[in-house]
């Protein structure tokens, strides 16, 4: 357990960062970056009783992490302007990620790659840096079934949801890579699967399309990926930022189980009695699957435990809950 440290965590409104933010802040000294003043600080869907007010109070991301003990502030990575910031931290986790099409493509590397440079290096006296990237660097085989491996080539995709995407993602791991070796930061470059927790994560969006009667689009039949649970990601932290060295280390971060999109759909079609529609439509220079090899991560951290189908079963309950009280 991670425990006394003063951690920095990038773009900790953000999905991914912000259950591990919470969990951390439990035990350490946590403070968040983020852009709040944008679409990051949404009201939460969620809603808790306030401290000594209305006890149906929503909550914005900001306050709720506030309240979870996170130290919050707002910065723009692509300014470069970190006066607000102290420079003790002991961990750094970048988990920052500014989604762009190719009109903002200069926008995407200075917030994507110039941003976390400049961060690396006001906290180069870190213990170690985990800095996320994601499965969009890799060059994208035709073969859906295809468990892409650390030394795959790399930076020749593209994907559907931002185009900018597999050249941030280059540029963000070559600045964290020479970081680690200009200033002797332990580091850890994280390829991101398939991210699972909420109704927000990508199993989450299946369950809705089936819910609403909505068809799910893949890039082919089968859609395999390698995700990976909150959970796991909480519990493999540790012992990811110990192995974090200089010369930096790349690993996927993913899960032990391949997923079909499909079977996402299949499986939230039975439980609804609902048909599950999906429909394959390939998308240029995009890789047909996402399925990872996680024989390195898994040399680091272990055999993950948390069990995916019934996870995802838990999801739909609640989700389909929460949909039939919806008005």
């Amino acid at each position: 357990m991670i425990e006394g440290e003063k951690i920095l965590i990038s773009g900790v409104s953000g999905m991914v960062a912000q259950p591990i933010a919470r969990h951390l802040a439990a035990n350490n000294e946590v403070w968040g970056l983020a852009r709040f003043h944008q679409a990051g600080d949404r009201a939460l869907e969620q809603f808790r009783p306030a401290r000594g007010g209305d006890p149906g109070r929503a909550l914005t991301t900001r306050q709720s992490l506030e309240d979870a003990g996170v130290v919050t502030r707002s910065v723009d990575l692509a300014s470069g302007n970190f006066d607000d910031l102290p420079d003790d931290f002991t961990y750094l986790l970048h988990l920052s990620w500014l989604r762009a099409d190719v009109q903002h493509l200069e926008l995407a590397m200075r917030t994507n790659v110039e941003g976390p440079g400049l961060l690396l290096q006001h906290c180069r006296k870190a213990k170690a840096a985990l800095v996320m990237s994601g499965m969009g660097i890799y060059s994208p085989s035709a073969d859906p079934w295809h468990a892409y491996t650390e030394s795959d080539p790399i930076g020749r995709g593209a994907t559907a949801y931002a185009a900018t995407s597999p050249a941030s993602k280059l540029g963000v791991e070559s600045v964290a890579r020479f970081c680690a070796r200009a200033f002797g930061l332990p580091t850890v470059i994280t390829r991101l699967n398939t991210f699972f927790d909420g109704p927000a994560s990508f199993p989450g969006a299946h369950v809705s399309a089936v819910l609403r009667g909505e068809t799910m689009t893949a890039p082919s039949d089968p859609n395999i990926h390698t995700p990976i649970h909150v959970h796991d990601m909480i519990d493999q932290l540790e012992a990811l930022l110990d192995a974090a060295s200089a010369p930096a280390l790349i690993t996927n971060w993913c899960g032990d189980e391949d997923v079909t999109a499909q079977e996402w759909i299949r499986v939230a079609g039975e439980l609804s009695g609902k048909p599950g529609l999906i429909t394959a439509a390939p998308v240029p220079c995009s890789p047909a699957g996402t399925r990872a090899d996680p024989t390195r991560r898994r040399s680091i951290t272990g055999p993950c435990r948390a069990d995916l189908r019934a996870a995802f079963r838990e999801l739909y309950t609640t989700m389909a809950a929460n949909d039939s009280a919806t008005p």
